[in-house]
């Protein structure tokens, strides 16, 4: 079944009680969290205390996504929050995977996070180790970037992999993630969808259970 995550980073921070409460009556199924340490991408974002403040606070399971250098300094420290899953980047570590079982050793669902122009095939060796690969349709960093086409090609190369395999991990999707882009990747195969300021905290009209229907709609 496919799954709704709200990119928590791009929603208002001066009301973060008032935005989970929002996101929890839209029935969002994961929180995607950007942790990003202004070396790996050029933008600081979203702390240990933050995110423990907000795991503290609602019951939407917690997908963090370290978009960071040495990704296992990053796995100690947010480890103490228990988030279901947790990414980090294949272009980033210096050994997936001593990091993928680093993330296990902890009780969290490793994913394997994949940047645009990085060919997928790095991380066919780890498929049957993971429960999850993002697949990064902009350059992780900044919201609003214009959806990276050629990564629809690199979806489906991944699925006819995946489908060599016993081990059928999800495949997650960011980067301008709204009802224009969703119905190609939905036909690609894409289980977990990361909406952020192209589609649900935007300023168009509607509230969170709207927008959020009407992308559950596309995946009939």
């Amino acid at each position: 079944m496919n799954k709704v995550a709200a990119s928590i980073m791009c929603a208002n921070q001066l009301t973060l009680q008032d935005e989970l409460t929002r996101l929890e009556r839209a029935d969002i199924d994961l929180l995607h969290c950007d942790v990003m340490d202004g070396v790996y991408v050029n933008n600081l974002a979203m702390g240990p205390y933050v995110l423990n403040a907000i795991q503290q606070a609602t019951d939407i399971p917690l997908d963090i996504h370290l978009a960071t250098e040495s990704p296992t300094t990053y796995i100690e420290m947010f480890a103490p929050i228990k988030p279901a899953y947790m990414s980090f980047h294949i272009e980033a570590t210096a050994n997936a995977k001593k990091d993928i079982q680093l993330l296990q050793k902890y009780g969290i669902r490793p994913v394997l996070a994949v940047n645009p122009e990085t060919p997928v095939e790095v991380i066919f060796p780890y498929l049957q180790d993971i429960d999850m690969v993002l697949m990064m349709t902009v350059n992780p960093g900044f919201a609003g970037q214009r959806f990276n086409e050629n990564v629809l090609d690199k979806i489906s190369t991944l699925m006819n992999e995946i489908e060599k395999q016993r081990h059928r991990p999800l495949i997650e999707v960011d980067g301008n993630i709204n009802e224009q882009t969703i119905p190609a990747l939905v036909e690609r195969g894409a289980d977990v969808y990361v909406l952020g300021t192209s589609q649900l905290f935007n300023q168009d009209q509607g509230t969170y259970e709207e927008k959020v229907s009407n992308v559950r709609r596309l995946f009939i």
